[in-house]
This record gives C-alpha cells, structure tokens and sequence, in this order.
C-alpha cells in the first residue's frame, strides 16, 4: 500500500513540476517576421538551446590561453572543449547582419555564437557556421575559431511564447465616449 501511495505521490509531483515549467518553442523566421522586434525587445527575450553544441579546437604548441572549455588529450593533441547544454538560457547581444541573432551563453560578451534561419529546418534559428565541409563546421567563439559537427549545426533558438508575448504585446482597451 506504500508502495502504490509513493508511486502515486511521485506521478503527482511530476505532473506538478512540469506543469510549472516553461513550453519552449522553436524561434522562426515567420515569428520574427510576425512580430517584427527590435533588437532592444529582442534583449528582453530569453532563448534557450534546442540541443548540446560542442565545440573543439586544437591547442598548438607554444602559449594558448582557455576560453571557458576544458582540456583534453585526443590522440595526442591537447583539445580545448566548450559544451553548450540543451535548455541553456541565451540572450541576444547583436545583429551583425539581416536575420542572423549573436546569442551570448555566457557573462563575457565576447562569447557568442551566430543563428540564422534554415530552409533544411523549416526556417528555424539554427547554429550559423562559416563554412560546412566532411560534417564539420567552423565557428567563431571568443574571437577564436571552433570546430563543430553536424549534430551541433541542427541546435536551433527556442523561446517561451507565453512570456514573449508578453514581451511584445501592449493592449489597450478602449473605455468608450458618451455624447454630452
């Protein structure tokens, strides 16, 4: 009988919580266009990662200086790593070019990454990369460039509607006017 009562306690809880947490959807183009935001509005609104980025470059020999990821040992090379976790909050910090959103993941503003809309995922925000080739792309992160697979390029913005509308909605009601 305790068995079933925790078991029924603990579905509660789930349902609870879940209910209590944001319902992300992915940032498109249409939206963008929809609700036409400037980038003082964009600031007010919090993204977060639809998948883990994981971005890798080679230390050479010589002095290099960690940005923020950690070291590893990869057949013989020393690799710095950055991991993005998915749900991590962002925020927009500027528009270096029509549709494409710099997005901050951490305190220094200097580490961002690029977003853009994608015709392959139906014109969401996805991970911008110089260039594409072997499932490798390079991306500039903290005035360095990073190595990023495929997976990582599918990782596209997600936003809380609820609280971007209100962000973005100002509502008046009109009281109404009497003659005389």
């Amino acid at each position: 009988m305790k068995k079933i009562k925790y078991l029924a306690m603990s579905g509660l809880m789930v349902v609870l919580f879940s209910a209590c947490g944001p319902t992300l959807s992915p940032f498109t183009q249409s939206l963008y266009e929809e609700q036409r935001w400037t980038d003082s509005e964009l600031q007010r609104i919090q993204f977060y990662l639809s998948r883990d980025i994981i971005l890798q470059r080679e230390l050479t020999g010589g002095k290099s200086d960690i940005v923020s990821g950690e070291i590893k040992i990869v057949r013989g090379k020393e690799i710095e790593e950055v991991i993005i976790r998915k749900g991590t909050p962002g925020v927009f910090l500027f528009s270096p070019k029509a549709n494409r959103f710099a997005v901050g993941f951490e305190e220094n503003d200097n580490n961002f990454l690029i977003f853009g809309p994608s015709p392959k995922a139906n014109n969401r925000y996805v991970l911008r990369a110089s260039d594409w080739s072997n499932n490798t792309g390079t991306v500039t992160y903290a005035d360095k460039k990073w190595r990023t697979s495929t997976d990582s390029a599918w990782s596209n913005l997600m936003v809380d509607l609820k609280k971007v509308n209100k962000v973005s909605r100002k509502t008046k009601v009109a009281s109404g006017r009497k003659v005389g």
